[in-house]
């Protein structure tokens, strides 16, 4: 009973997982195939409307998402559209032999889609930056040509079952088609040879390239920023590294960042031809599910870099104590642990600072004294959990009023995750409007948009202000630097709570945001933050906690000692 009631529930989920899609084409095509023997009347009309749909969907497909890796449409239905096409060629078998034979031409041509589809699809590429090292990639454009080629022939053959319709279309389009499956079949078994050669050569390759370290990063599309944070101070290291990626997105990012030789290895098991006999450490910059994948390797040195220094939960995560050596900007990182009682061992924490800051320049002016401050209003994102969301977004549209009304110049920036949250996504299009008017009648330079999100960097941003103001966020720390006010918003907490569990809260000036995008103490914050500027001194000792005592110029060269240092340990 039990047996069968198991075998019912696979059943049902297996039901569930066919696509409705395919269900329906499928069906279509079953009918076409069986209409031509049954009731020839009903197949021209039939099969026109189908291959009609399909070529239609594989368009909008291509065209509609570009650089969409789902967007290949190679063997897209190809046993539906075989049938189809069996069942036209019998009804164009009286135009002549050329139509038959594109016929058949179409028809096995759309086996061959099938047929090169998986290696087309799972194609990867496997290294960068490294001499000698080629394994192209095929097409994807050259793919989706083939493919809406041969439905188009499809189609034009069977628009030929239409009395006046000339035939020679859909053989034109059947001779182009099988030109582009030969170029396809090329690029396919090129691939998959090259691929081989490839898995050959890695451990030699490896044994050459001597690397005494690895930067492993994986994270969703989106997220570079983390890689570009670190690559540069690696490379100042003055040691071979290269930089080991779980995703092809991962690497079609990270290839842009670095000069440095870029590895994609997928699974788990893809790992052990890179792990060579010079390899001592690797550095990671993210809590990512797949750093196991490399933590399993004792013989390792396995260093946490991570995106930031901030006073969010996930800066606390107890999955930092599965590494040698976590790096952290000062003490405050150190001691945030045990706020949240989350047991490390000394020796797994080494002060290293921030090296990103060696270009910050900091404040030499008093803000009270500026006319029309510049001010920075750099938000954070929601998190992918209710208990990392620290986003003052849903009140960013009062707060920027009430700076513009105070003569303020706006820089803003959000956290490129920002806009996930329709919510959120949403203050950011508000906030945008109003700069763009309030620039437009009051001829403030406010700085927004592509300038502020991508072509100025964080430091740039930093050099670029007077004041910031921002959530709990490691801006926030980074900002300390800078010796200017810094203003936090309150989110997830509030009053003596939010000091509590946010220390960095002690050197900023703060209000509250409600879940409803209400505030409380703008008018006040802005006093302070915009005026006399009563945190100044308590802000520098708060910068030492978070920071260590170390100046800009300095940054690099303490970071790159006490990473050489864990390198050469035995």
């Amino acid at each position: 009973m039990k047996a069968s009631a198991s075998l019912r529930a696979q059943l049902l989920r297996g039901l569930r997982a066919v696509d409705a899609r395919t269900a329906v084409v499928s069906g279509l095509a079953l009918f076409i195939f069986f209409a031509a023997i049954v009731l020839p009347a009903a197949l021209a009309p039939a099969a026109i409307t189908l291959l009609v749909a399909e070529f239609a969907w594989s368009a909008y497909r291509v065209i509609g998402h570009p650089s969409d890796r789902d967007a290949l449409r190679l063997g897209a239905d190809a046993l539906a559209r075989v049938m189809v096409i069996a069942a036209v060629s019998v009804g164009v078998a009286p135009l002549g032999a050329w139509v038959l034979l594109a016929g058949l031409i179409v028809g096995l041509l759309t086996l061959l889609e099938q047929s090169l589809q998986p290696p087309v699809a799972t194609a990867l590429p496997m290294a960068a930056n490294i001499a000698a090292v080629d394994v192209p990639v095929p097409s994807i454009g050259l793919a989706n040509a083939f493919h809406l080629v041969n439905l188009g022939a499809a189609v034009a053959l069977a628009l030929s079952l239409i009395p006046g319709v000339p035939p020679l279309i859909a053989v034109v389009l059947a001779v182009a088609s099988l030109v582009l499956a030969g170029a396809m079949s090329f690029q396919a078994v090129r691939y998959l040879y090259r691929r081989t050669r490839f898995e050959a050569k890695l451990p030699g390759l490896m044994k050459k390239l001597a690397p005494e370290f690895a930067f492993h990063w994986q994270a969703p599309r989106g997220t570079a920023y983390q890689a570009a944070m670190w690559l540069p101070y690696l490379d100042r290291l003055g040691l071979p590294y290269f930089v080991l990626v779980r995703s092809r997105d991962n690497f079609e990012e990270v290839r842009k960042l670095t000069s440095a030789p870029v590895i994609l290895r997928l699974r788990l098991e893809d790992l052990d031809p890179i792990v060579c006999p010079s390899l001592k450490a690797v550095f990671y910059a993210n809590t990512a599910a797949r750093n196991a994948h490399m933590i399993r390797f004792p013989h390792l040195r396995h260093i946490q870099l991570n995106h930031g220094d901030s006073d969010k939960i996930t800066s606390v995560s107890p999955t930092f104590r599965q590494y040698d050596k976590n790096f952290v900007a000062g003490q405050a990182a150190i001691d945030r642990f045990a706020l949240h009682h989350v047991a490390t061992l000394p020796e797994q924490m080494v002060i290293v600072g921030r090296p990103q800051l060696e270009n910050v320049v900091p404040a030499t002016t008093e803000i009270s004294q500026l006319s029309a401050p510049r001010v920075l209003y750099t938000p954070t994102w929601s998190g992918f959990y209710d208990d990392s969301d620290y986003s003052s977004l849903r009140g960013g549209r009062p707060l920027v009023e009430k700076l513009l009304e105070r003569g303020c110049t706006v820089v803003f920036r959000p956290h490129p995750y920002a806009r996930l949250k329709p919510v959120n996504a949403e203050a950011c299009t508000q906030i945008i409007e109003l700069l763009t008017q309030d620039a437009q009648a009051s001829g403030r330079e406010h700085v927004f948009g592509p300038k502020a999100e991508k072509e100025w960097s964080v430091i740039d941003c930093f050099n670029a202000c007077d004041a910031m103001i921002t959530d709990v966020s490691s801006v926030a720390s980074d900002f300390l630097i800078a010796n200017k006010p810094i203003a936090m918003a309150a989110v997830s907490s509030h009053g003596d709570e939010f000091v509590a569990s946010f220390p960095l809260a002690k050197a900023a000036y703060v209000f509250d945001v409600a879940a409803d995008g209400s505030t409380t103490g703008l008018d006040d914050m802005l006093d302070a933050l915009l005026g006399a500027d009563p945190k100044a001194e308590e802000r520098r000792a708060i910068r030492r906690y978070y920071l260590g005592d170390i100046e800009p110029q300095d940054c690099v060269a303490h970071f790159v000692a006490q990473a050489r240092a864990a390198l050469a340990e035995d």
